[in-house]
């Protein structure tokens, strides 16, 4: 135990030894550092006050306070921070010489400094001259020098820095501003590049892709003028104007396999945030101005992001975020050259720029790449007319002499062959608005189809003729029956391989109903029920969230007249049940009519008062409602006098 406590005791002292050693040479060091020339210690300088002799103490009679180490001075004094380096060598000239290291080091990021200020000084020349690419180049170097710069012991180099940095962001500013500057002018900043993968193309479009060019080329006539007009306007390349040749052929109804739809080819999502609207009566993105103009809007923000159109349209394929990952994944701080990301994007998306290319090639000088280009068709030329409530299109047609297809092919962003409940801007051909809108309040509302008449079968079987569009899939679910039922009916290797036109076999059960259209022998089994209907009458499927008052108003007549056509005794409905709707009544019975042609002044009121009629009696009779706007030149029905 004796033993045990002098080896601590020794220890301790030795420990106690060692600490009093390592104090006397920290001191003695101490010491050294603070021996200075007594002449030059009060000798004001630039950057730090210096404590005169009668109010500061006497660095002589107290030189625990007087600091040899710059970096150990400016943790007790902040304000030595904004010492000079003259100031420091002249006040500790011979301390300084004990750290040639530090001296070398600050001496090489002063070096560094130059050579990044030098990049940009550079980046400016080049884009005095135009050269935006070179100058972005310029830049990116010039800011990556900054990052190898170590300004840790010096304010002043860190403050040149802060101040290069700020220049660089500024520089940065302006390229991008002249980038902008070249969208809003005349400058067609898409170059016609001609390499192997552009060949590519060319030998595509000459050989298979070849016919489908020539027929997309004749179509764009009808839509290019004005899309060529909106470029204009909004200050982009009019060879813009040929990418819905790549994009849909100019098919304003196109559907692509990732459901992008139109002309211009927007998905869902994408057409929305560019305002294009869709619901259950009309999709903006088969409009082909609305579309336009959000293409223009699409092309101009992507403009921004990426600055060189090759990048950009490769973006509108496949979308800014994917192309902008392939540049972060490439680790370059600014821009990257379109060529240099072919390989890392997308197959299909890389190559859609080398097919637009080689389509500008195409149109730029046909016979050098060996075709003859046939003449486009014309313009459409259309006028508009504001339609607020729903009018079938058959009825409008009919009007104008002319069939209802080609007022859909006028209006192709309506899904139904009907004008949509609320105001729409419709398309009429070209001299044909007056008569619309003198006869527009005689026309009837649209309604929805009524409920086709089943009929039973009595046979295990039923023939089928395929339709275009129509699939296995559609045509089991049709007739309540599976796809494998059918291909082994059909002898079918594949559920794929069927076309338009094909008679089929589909097995079904013996109570199997059918929407086909009624024989005369089951319209005469349901004689008497139809003796018993006006012969204007129609009939309604109950939907879900329909009531007798909603049916009554919608078809325009009572809801006494539904149960009594009906031989309801109560106002309850079921989803599916099959009314029958009674014909509106009649005014007053057989009253005659005569027509009034409004004239510049009239309201509804007043065209009721001439002819001593009420209000609501004229408004019945014309289908117009309090809201309803009248035109002068409008035909209405009268009270005949």
């Amino acid at each position: 135990m004796q033993f045990h406590s002098s080896e601590v005791r020794h220890r301790l002292w030795a420990f106690l030894f060692c600490i009093l050693l390592f104090a006397g040479c920290a001191t003695n060091s101490h010491k050294q550092n603070t021996v200075s020339d007594p002449s030059t210690e009060t000798k004001p300088s630039t950057g730090m006050s210096i404590a005169s002799p009668s109010t500061g103490p006497d660095p002589s009679s107290n030189p625990s306070v007087v600091y040899g180490d710059t970096e150990e001075a400016a943790h007790h004094f902040p304000e030595m921070n904004t010492v000079d380096d003259d100031f420091l060598q002249h006040e500790n000239g011979e301390n300084l010489t004990s750290f040639p290291r530090s001296n070398k080091a600050e001496k090489s990021n002063q070096e560094l400094l130059d050579s990044a200020l030098e990049f940009c000084n550079a980046s400016n020349d080049f884009w005095e001259q135009g050269d935006l690419e070179n100058a972005i180049d310029a830049l990116d170097e010039s800011y990556s020098i900054i990052l190898n710069i170590n300004s840790n012991k010096s304010p002043e180099i860190q403050q040149q820095i802060d101040d290069l940095r700020f220049t660089i962001s500024q520089r940065i500013l302006q390229v991008y501003s002249s980038r902008f500057t070249v969208l809003n002018g005349n400058h067609k900043a898409i170059p016609l590049d001609m390499n192997p993968h552009v060949k590519k193309a060319l030998d595509l479009y000459k050989g298979r892709y070849k016919k489908s060019f020539l027929v997309a080329y004749r179509r764009s006539g009808k839509y290019r003028p004005f899309i060529v007009k909106h470029l204009k306007e909004a200050g982009l390349p009019e060879e813009l104007s040929w990418l819905p040749l790549i994009e849909s052929g100019f098919k304003v109804r196109a559907l692509s396999r990732a459901r992008a739809l139109g002309m211009w080819q927007f998905i869902a999502s994408t057409g929305y945030k560019f305002g294009l609207k869709r619901d259950r009566w009309v999709d903006e993105r088969m409009d082909p101005e609305k579309s336009t103009e959000a293409a223009i809007a699409y092309l101009k923000e992507l403009h921004q992001i990426f600055g060189d159109w090759d990048t950009v349209l490769a973006a509108y394929n496949c979308g800014e975020g994917r192309v902008l990952r392939v540049i972060n994944s490439q680790k370059v701080n600014y821009l990257d050259h379109f060529w240099d990301l072919y390989t890392r994007l997308p197959s299909e998306t890389a190559f859609y720029v080398p097919k637009f290319l080689a389509v500008l090639h195409i149109i730029n000088d046909p016979k050098k790449h060996g075709f003859v280009l046939p003449p486009v068709d014309k313009p459409l030329a259309t006028e508009t007319i504001t339609i607020d409530r729903q009018v079938p299109l058959k009825s409008m047609a009919k009007q104008i002499g002319v069939s209802s297809t080609v007022l859909q092919q006028l209006n192709p962003s309506l899904k139904r062959r009907t004008t949509p409940p609320r105001p729409y801007a419709f398309r009429v051909p070209k001299g044909k608005r007056e008569i619309i809108l003198a006869k527009l309040s005689q026309m009837p509302d649209w309604y929805p189809p009524p409920p086709p008449i089943r009929r039973k079968y009595k046979h295990g079987t039923v023939t089928h003729r395929v339709r275009k569009g129509e699939t296995l899939s559609t045509i089991a679910r049709r007739y309540g029956t599976s796809v494998k039922s059918i291909m082994r009916t059909n002898r079918l290797k594949s559920s794929r391989t069927i076309q338009a036109g094909w008679k089929l076999k589909i097995p079904v059960k013996k109570r199997y109903t059918s929407t086909r259209k009624t024989t005369a022998a089951t319209l005469s089994s349901k004689k008497s029920s139809t003796k018993a209907r006006p012969p204007s009458a129609r009939r309604y499927a109950v939907r879900k969230g329909d009531s007798l008052w909603k049916i009554a108003n919608r078809f325009r007549t009572t809801t006494k007249a539904i149960r009594t056509a009906n031989r309801m005794s109560g106002t309850a409905l079921s989803i599916g049940q099959v009314l029958i709707i009674p014909s509106p009544p009649t005014i007053g019975g057989k009253v005659k009519t005569a027509s009034y042609r409004v004239s510049k002044g009239d309201s509804p009121y007043i065209i009721a008062q001439k002819h001593q009629m009420d209000l609501s009696t004229l408004l019945r009779m014309n289908r117009l409602t309090p809201r309803s706007t009248i035109f002068p030149g409008q035909t209405l029905l009268v009270k005949a006098k």
